[in-house]
């Protein structure tokens, strides 16, 4: 498996951010790879490669049923020879028709397990965990997003390419909190992130801290999330949002996922024009695709 890392970082030329004095850059991981968005590729190589050295020859991970995480996995999975198990929420989609999102998943090689949404909710309970190894047999188990230590380390490598950048803010999407908080741990040290949360009810802030806790045993204190930014929750838009990622399209060429790289877009734009960033200042923004 080859991965474009490190990815290019461009920079953006846009009259708002002109006007407010501020130089924006673009960190392309949506280019590292042409089946495996950026993230999701930093989080899952690692965990790949720890099922090869513990001899598992199955990766079974969790998602919902427009995940990009369980398609992602699919596409790496087979590249790296393993078979993949999806666990996705929601018994009541088993015998309805595969949206397109589980059905690349599947052509891709994924076998898909409807969970029902009370298991779901205990999915990281031994009893869940154990049934679900006895259907589909020893397998390395990783989180929903791919955000388990081996991956938050593996979003390190993000930060450590944007260290040098000249960028003093890194801005990106959180969902999980994986990337968060391991791109927060390779910056430099007078460098911040700032994660625009995708979800509407979720604690992301302990579940990123704890996450870099379990990474590192530390937590750092140079990110923040904002909690502003979310259009009513995971999968949800408004046509302010939808009008804003059709806008960037035009200008830019870059069609932005309305589930996270378009809010997190979306916000600092918005901080553009209220004046929320320096004169002079650069701010980096990682797309994730």
């Amino acid at each position: 498996m080859i991965g474009g890392t490190p990815s290019p970082l461009q920079e953006l030329a846009d009259d708002r951010s002109d006007r407010a004095g501020v130089r924006l850059l673009l960190k392309r991981d949506d280019l590292v790879h042409p089946r495996v968005p950026g993230n999701k590729w930093r989080k899952l190589l690692p965990n790949l490669a720890e099922a090869r050295a513990s001899g598992q020859t199955t990766l079974l991970t969790f998602g919902g049923a427009y995940s990009n995480h369980l398609r992602a996995a699919a596409a790496a999975g087979q590249a790296a020879g393993l078979r993949t198990v999806g666990v996705v929420r929601g018994d009541e989609l088993r015998d309805r028709p595969l949206n397109p999102s589980l059905a690349q998943a599947a052509a891709w090689g994924m076998e898909l397990d409807f969970l029902s949404r009370s298991d779901w909710r205990r999915r990281d309970s031994d009893e869940v965990l154990s049934a679900l190894l006895r259907r589909h047999g020893p397998a390395l188990v990783v989180p929903e997003g791919g955000s388990n230590p081996a991956g938050v380390r593996g979003c390190a490598e993000l930060g450590r390419e944007l260290a040098s950048s000249g960028a003093e803010l890194v801005c990106c999407s959180v969902g999980t909190g994986g990337t968060l908080a391991g791109l927060a741990v390779g910056l430099a040290p007078d460098q911040r992130a700032v994660g625009f949360a995708a979800l509407k009810h979720a604690p992301l802030e302990e579940e990123t801290a704890a996450l870099q806790v379990a990474a590192f045993g530390r937590r750092t204190s140079n990110w923040r999330i904002d909690l502003g930014h979310h259009f009513g929750g995971y999968g949800r838009t408004t046509p302010e949002l939808v009008a804003f990622a059709a806008d960037f399209r035009a200008r830019h060429g870059i069609s932005l996922d309305l589930s996270y790289e378009a809010k997190a877009l979306f916000a600092v734009f918005d901080s553009l024009t209220e004046g929320g960033f320096r004169r002079g200042s650069v701010v980096a923004v990682v797309l994730a695709g």
